[in-house]
């Protein structure tokens, strides 16, 4: 579908994190279906935004994966404001009550139904910033904590204050554990790369792999017959991350057969 034909969002709702990093929710369009870890592409009318001025009178769209559960009643997004980006530098004056659009065709195939092989006993979400917005909406999502014995989420961060969604994060935990009989556990892995912060790790994520340092701080080994391993943002996180696995025998998944994945929209 053509952007040019983009339905209209309202903005519900903006949570600012760090000066650079913030989240916001929108209006769900009646019909609008997606699976969890896929994305849309947002747009956005400068003009058309409350805290702008003079601003171009054009519609700007890029690619987000939606944060939220497919089976919420509002869209979520997480964003990180990049300087003198056409998009986000007009995205961070976003407002209550404020318009954007969203081509309602989801994108990408960084979602569970890629796995056509009887589901392992264990999936590895790794990311690194905003990359954490499909792994929520994954965890919101009640098949994954039935498909699964472990679930690791591994999310990296440069400093404590963008390390988000800590609440969110812990509150899935505790419904999904109450809701089903024998859930997935949750194994959460905070990494601080630029601070150090008791319990918290500190290192790049494929460098935590080689050294064996990451599994052992979970109490799992990556093990090409037992894990699902997901890779989500920063494109070095995601190039140097792929190597590791590989060099531990995991493959990248291919028509439904392999351990990674990846999602390829930067």
């Amino acid at each position: 579908m053509s952007d040019q034909k983009a339905t209209p969002l309202t903005v519900l709702s903006k949570t600012p994190i760090t000066p650079t990093l913030f989240s916001f929710t929108t209006t769900r369009p009646d019909g609008f279906r997606f699976l969890a870890g896929q994305f849309v592409r947002l747009g956005v009318n400068p003009s058309e935004l409350k805290n702008t001025q003079n601003a171009p009178d054009e519609r700007i769209f890029r690619a987000y994966s939606v944060a939220s559960s497919p089976y919420d009643e509002q869209l979520e997004f997480f964003s990180v404001v990049v300087p003198d980006g056409a998009f986000t530098s007009q995205l961070q004056h976003l407002d209550v009550g404020d318009t954007l659009y969203l081509n309602p065709e989801p994108f990408g195939f960084l979602t569970l139904a890629r796995y056509q092989e009887p589901a392992p006993k264990d999936l590895w979400l790794l990311a690194t910033g905003t990359g954490l917005a499909p792994f929520l909406s994954m965890l919101g999502d009640l098949t994954t904590w039935q498909n699964y014995s472990d679930i690791v989420l591994v999310y990296s961060a440069r400093t404590q204050a963008e390390l988000a969604y800590l609440d969110k994060i812990h509150e899935l935990n505790q419904q999904f554990s109450e809701l089903t009989d024998n859930p997935a556990k949750l194994h959460f892995v905070p990494i601080i790369t630029r601070e150090k912060v008791e319990n918290c790790l500190n290192a790049r994520i494929p460098a935590l792999i080689d050294s064996g340092e990451l599994e052992n701080f979970v109490g799992l080994n990556l093990n090409p017959a037992t894990s699902h391993v997901m890779l989500c943002g920063n494109p070095d996180m995601v190039d140097d991350t792929k190597e590791s696995l590989k060099n531990k025998g995991l493959a990248m998944n291919r028509r439904g057969v392999g351990n990674i994945a990846v999602e390829n929209y930067w």
